[in-house]
């Protein structure tokens, strides 16, 4: 067989990539080359199962935090088995990168644990990426779940193993009765999850007239897309790009959220990813709360010059893509959220403003 100039380029590209990588992680990336994997489904979560929680990124902000966190998942019904690195703390870093990584390898490797719940987000969980044993991984899949930094995992496990991953609550977090909701409706549930995402009931005076401004749903391009979820946060996502653990993106919807990012920075990361050229193969793109991203009071580079709100960034970068944008649904660093699984088959409508689940997440 004739391999073309191209070919070989983007292979010789390739094998540069994954060249200073541990021999397992250049095995799973190798694989993926050659054929992407299908979709693997974890089991449902169920009272009394047992939940791993490890810290892929940053460490707690206080003493207790672990504690908490394993309060919650009793408080939640399930066992809760705390991994041995969970507590340490290197500067910004919750541990080194191999006590890190080997926390999750062990929690997918265990029998004992039924699920795996990231203690938070932060920074770090790109820097184990190379590191997962990805084979484990594949051989038992279960729900892994976070938000935040921990983007950078769901997406690099989903796209290397086909495990279905989860962007949801944070093992630590308190969950409003919105947020409980969507995580049993999306973990527990073997079945559809259906319209996903919307804005939660108002919570104005009880008498009068009252438009909910906060929960306003904006369609920003019309249309209907159906594909598999991809994405997270906008920040952390955009690091995954250029690099071997980036996900497909191909008739995939993507889902995107930030936190306290003036509206420039939005604007930036999203024209990064139109100059990639990868955006023009979505079928969607479903925009998250953008917590505290409003303009800021004062920028010394651009004092005085003005400036768009975020929606106004996402609908300028996004909207003539040829597909359905709809944005501020209810999900990212935002007390109400709702749980959002990757490489799960979706439509949005942009005339409806509305997200759906098309398929079981669980099995």
């Amino acid at each position: 067989m004739t391999t073309s100039r191209r070919t070989f380029l983007e292979e010789v590209s390739f094998a540069s990539l994954i060249a200073g990588f541990p021999l397992s992680a250049q095995a799973a990336l190798q694989k993926y080359a050659e054929k992407p994997p299908e979709p693997v489904f974890p089991k449902a979560l169920q009272p009394g199962m047992t939940v791993a929680l490890v810290a892929p990124s940053s460490p707690g902000w206080g003493l207790i935090d672990n504690e908490i966190a394993v309060e919650i998942v009793k408080a939640l019904g399930f066992k809760a088995k705390l991994f041995p690195h969970a507590g340490e703390t290197t500067y910004y870093l919750a541990g080194p990168d191999d006590h890190r990584a080997s926390d999750l390898n062990a929690a997918f490797a265990d029998p004992s644990v039924d699920a795996i719940f990231c203690l938070r987000g932060g920074y770090g969980a790109s820097r184990i990426l190379p590191l997962l044993d990805y084979e484990t991984i594949k051989k038992n899949p279960k729900i892994i779940c976070g938000y935040s930094d921990i983007t950078a995992l769901l997406n690099a496990i989903h796209r290397l193993t086909g495990l279905v991953t989860f962007h949801g609550p944070i093992g630590g977090e308190q969950q409003t009765e919105y947020t409980l909701a969507s995580f049993k409706k999306v973990l527990m549930e073997a079945k559809p999850a259906g319209r996903i995402a919307e804005p939660p009931a108002p919570k104005g005076p009880p008498q009068g007239v009252f438009v909910d401004r906060e929960n306003w749903i904006y369609k920003l391009a019309p249309g209907k897309g159906k594909g598999r979820l991809v994405g997270g946060n906008i920040s952390v996502f955009s690091t995954l790009v250029g690099t071997p653990f980036e996900p497909e993106l191909k008739g995939r919807i993507l889902f995107l959220e930030e936190v306290g990012e003036d509206p420039y920075r939005i604007d930036r990361w999203l024209t990064q990813f139109l100059l990639t050229g990868k955006l023009s193969g979505l079928a969607g793109v479903a925009l998250g709360k953008f917590a505290h991203c409003a303009p800021g009071d004062y920028k010394p580079s651009f004092a005085g010059m003005g400036t768009w709100t975020w929606q106004e960034v996402c609908k300028d970068r996004l909207g003539k893509l040829g597909i359905p944008v709809v944005a501020n649904l209810v999900f990212g660093h935002v007390p109400d959220k709702a749980t959002l699984p990757l490489g799960v088959m979706a439509e949005l409508d942009g005339d409806a403003g509305t997200l759906s689940i098309l398929e079981a997440a669980v099995r």
